[in-house]
């Protein structure tokens, strides 16, 4: 199966969270939060930092639960506010008010998603885009591992895992719509989630 890439197709109508802690005030992905939606952020992370919760865990995550599905990650606004706050949390501080516009200030929606692949350099000139409806997105760039990780079956399949990042600029996709991530490896085939923005804070 050398150059063939391994695809898993997962298609879900709800998002797979793997990490819930306390509530927002939100629907939808937040492009203006409000004063009290940033706080309810804030305090989020601060609490999750006070159960010795992993920042990373904080982030909105879709896809297989299994090691060698694929699965990914969105870092919005208000989520992003959170992870920060844990990783100040973990260290006995609070983040600053421009700390907090700083990150409040990014102008794009970052989407990571892990594939994996037969070949290291499998992931090289990957590429992502967002379908809501008829409608394609493309993104502002994207990122990717030049070189995959082996996996712990290595060399077993599928021996070498990447990332694959895409920024989306806010207006430019639908935060409220059913939404359909696809990312193209560079080294053939296709991996998509299904996801609901509207259910994302």
């Amino acid at each position: 199966m050398n150059g063939v890439v391994f695809i898993r197709m997962v298609v879900s109508w709800t998002v797979v969270v793997f990490f819930v802690y306390g509530g927002f005030d939100a629907q939808a992905i937040v492009v203006n939060p409000t004063n009290q939606q940033i706080q309810q952020a804030v305090d989020r992370g601060m609490e999750a930092a006070q159960h010795r919760t992993p920042p990373n865990q904080l982030y909105w995550q879709f896809g297989g639960t299994h090691s060698f599905d694929s699965h990914g990650f969105l870092v919005t606004k208000l989520g992003g506010v959170t992870v920060m706050s844990a990783h100040f949390g973990l260290r006995h501080e609070r983040p600053s008010d421009q700390e907090v516009e700083r990150f409040l200030n990014g102008s794009d929606l970052q989407i990571t998603v892990t594939i994996f692949g037969s070949m290291p350099q499998f992931a090289v000139e990957s590429y992502m885009v967002l379908k809501q409806g008829n409608r394609f997105i493309k993104p502002a760039r994207v990122r990717f591992d030049a070189r995959g990780i082996r996996t712990a079956v290595w060399p077993e399949w599928p021996p070498y895992r990447a990332n694959v990042i895409g920024f989306f600029p806010y207006g430019t996709f639908d935060p409220f719509a059913r939404t359909l991530i696809s990312v193209f490896p560079g080294d053939g085939g296709e991996t998509s989630f299904e996801l609901d923005f509207s259910a994302i804070p």
